[in-house]
């Protein structure tokens, strides 16, 4: 037996009393323990035992989630008030990964893929890339027919973790009517996720964004932003109780600069041919129209798109190609550029007149007029009238190529035009001797300038920049931006001074009247539009057909309108291909419903 025993007899004997009130704290301090343990442990006993599966179901079964709500995307509007990309209701499927079962993840996405008739492993490569504990839904199909979305109420018992709900996705009611200018709409990929995270742009998987034309130059007006509800489900996904909303903010509508019905005469106008046409305000450089062939109905990208579907758009020659923003050889139209560098540069009086011939002979080539014959004495204006090609070549010949390219890079040539659509839109090409040099190892040389000064050779201009060359001619010297946003535009400054003087305006606007009124352009002088004046051209692109062009505005004095129209290898000449065209949408802006009044347009929609 062991005993307790203290250092000294004294502190027993005098401090006894103190002794006992030591043994007294430690029998109080053993029994507040035992009871707080009691507690504790009859707590624990009611738990695991008595409410022990009721909270098991709570801990294993239900779960906090958070559901995005995506906002309705913004209406686009042409500049009267009519919708040119809306939005429909349809619905769209989910799946939760964390609510689904283990045991059950393969039969889930059988039975999903079996409903929704799409590979299995495309639904396993959305969760996976997400992963199997995430607590955030993955979108897996959008814009379901009636009979997926009855068939996925029929089997939701079998589908624990997935979700249908309403949404709206977005629709072209016109079809394929300006399909370039406004674009579609698809789900956000990994490269798109990627560079919008690097850009700091708050964007998720599975987010739908503009792809092309207006809905991608627009995304940020029209997309709007996230809302959400936080919510408890169990596990099969089923909502027991909101938490928490946040709703989703509208996108924004806009109006465009586009004339629906002038836009329906271009189309018309076009028909199956491949090439593009423009229609432009020439004064401040709106789009009225832009037709681009071959074309593409956006509303298939609105729900899921098949292989099958794919390959048959891509068979059709590329039509996800805005032709109005492409570069070809501007052929004749270019001979208002090289009159302006021809008087401007002060190689050649306003009033000079040169003798035409069937051809001229530059160091031992032959270049030909385009009649084999020549016209006689001309003057610019004469020259413009019959489209005089050796009448341009003596003035290239003696000015030389610096003059041209100079005025070529004042009338915009060889950069992008400024249009909202700039991503799918080419700089062109401005040929010179640096350029030449270091792309084919080859000086400049004598025909390269001929050639130049009728817009062939190595030159490239696209569609568009020819409407904002004869928008330099129309408008008395200035150069537009043009463009697609209608709202707020009145308050920008959409043209530039190119510095001509009155006398070569006066030459150039002169020129391009007598091609109508008795030139190569008698096609368009009609009494059903007003003074119209223009210029065809016509483009080799050997081994295929030719290239054809014509531009036009009126009415003459008081310019409203251009059109240019643009036919790719569709052979023949401008005159002959191309000026009907631009006649005939024309006629609708004077005669038909599209004439546009500032009093006519519709009032700015409000935010969607």
């Amino acid at each position: 037996m062991v005993f307790l025993q203290y250092p000294s007899a004294k502190v027993e004997k005098k401090g006894g009393r103190t002794v006992g009130r030591q043994y007294q704290s430690v029998i109080m301090m053993l029994f507040v323990s035992l009871v707080m343990l009691g507690g504790i442990g009859s707590r624990l006993f009611y738990l695991q035992l008595v409410e022990g599966e009721r909270n098991r179901e709570l801990a294993e079964e239900n779960r906090i989630l958070l559901l995005p709500r995506r906002p309705a995307r913004g209406t686009m509007f042409d500049r009267k008030g009519k919708i040119l990309a809306g939005s429909r209701l349809s619905h769209s499927v989910s799946i939760w990964p964390i609510a689904l079962p283990v045991d059950q993840r393969d039969r889930v996405v059988e039975r999903l893929a079996q409903l929704l008739e799409i590979p299995k492993e495309e639904i396993q490569q959305r969760i996976a890339s997400a992963g199997y504990e995430s607590t955030q839904s993955i979108a897996i199909a959008r814009g379901l027919s009636p009979a997926q979305t009855t068939a996925l109420a029929e089997y939701a018992s079998e589908l624990p973790g997935v979700r249908v709900e309403a949404e709206a996705i977005r629709s072209y009611p016109n079809g394929d009517l300006a399909a370039h200018v406004i674009g579609y709409t698809g789900e956000i990929d990994e490269a798109e996720f990627d560079q919008m995270a690097a850009d700091g742009r708050d964007y998720r998987l599975g987010d739908i964004i503009g792809k092309m034309g207006s809905e991608k130059s627009f995304e940020s007006m029209l997309r709007g932003v996230w809302g959400g509800q936080q919510v408890e489900v169990d596990s099969a996904g089923n909502v027991l109780s909101i938490l928490g909303e946040k709703p989703p903010q509208s996108g924004q509508n806009i109006r465009l600069t586009l004339d629906l019905e002038l836009q329906k005469s271009a189309e018309k106008a076009l028909g199956d041919n491949v090439g593009a046409i423009i229609a432009m305000d020439p004064n401040d450089g709106a789009i009225l129209a832009m037709v681009s062939r071959p074309t593409f109905d956006p509303n298939i990208f609105s729900t899921r798109i098949t292989q099958a579907q794919w390959e048959q758009l891509n068979s059709r020659g590329n039509p996800f190609l805005n032709r109005s923003l492409q570069a070809y050889p501007p052929a004749s139209t270019f001979k208002i550029i090289t009159t302006a560098a021809a008087i401007e540069s002060g190689s050649f009086a306003a009033n000079t007149v040169l003798p035409t011939f069937p051809n001229i002979n530059a160091g031992g080539i032959l270049f030909w007029d385009w009649n084999n014959a020549g016209f006689g004495p001309l003057g610019f204006v004469g020259a413009m009238q019959w489209s005089s090609d050796t009448f341009f070549y003596q003035v290239g010949m003696r000015m030389g190529h610096e003059p041209i390219i100079e005025w070529m890079r004042k009338y915009g040539l060889g950069e992008k035009t400024g249009i909202e659509l700039g991503s799918e839109e080419a700089a062109g090409l401005v040929p010179d001797e640096a350029w030449k040099q270091e792309m084919l190892e080859e000086p400049w040389y004598l025909g390269d300038t001929i050639n130049m000064t009728i817009g062939q050779g190595y030159m490239q201009v696209t569609p568009l920049q020819t409407a904002v060359m004869f928008a330099i001619a129309a408008n008395g010297g200035y150069r537009v931006t043009p463009h697609l946003l209608l709202d707020g535009a009145e308050s920008k400054q959409w043209k530039t001074s190119v510095g001509m003087q009155p006398e070569t305006i006066k030459v150039i606007q002169d020129g391009l009247r007598k091609v109508v009124t008795s030139g190569t352009g008698t096609r368009l002088n009609v009494p059903t539009i007003p003074t119209p004046a223009g210029k065809s051209g016509t483009a080799e692109a050997p081994p295929f057909e030719n290239h054809t062009w014509f531009g036009a505005y009126a009415p003459f004095e008081n310019p409203e309108v251009l059109v240019v129209a643009f036919g790719e290898h569709s052979g023949g000449g401008g005159g002959a291909f191309a000026a009907p065209m631009v006649k005939e949408v024309l006629e609708v802006y004077f005669n038909g419903p599209s004439k546009t009044k500032k009093d006519e347009e519709a009032p700015p929609p409000s935010a969607g």
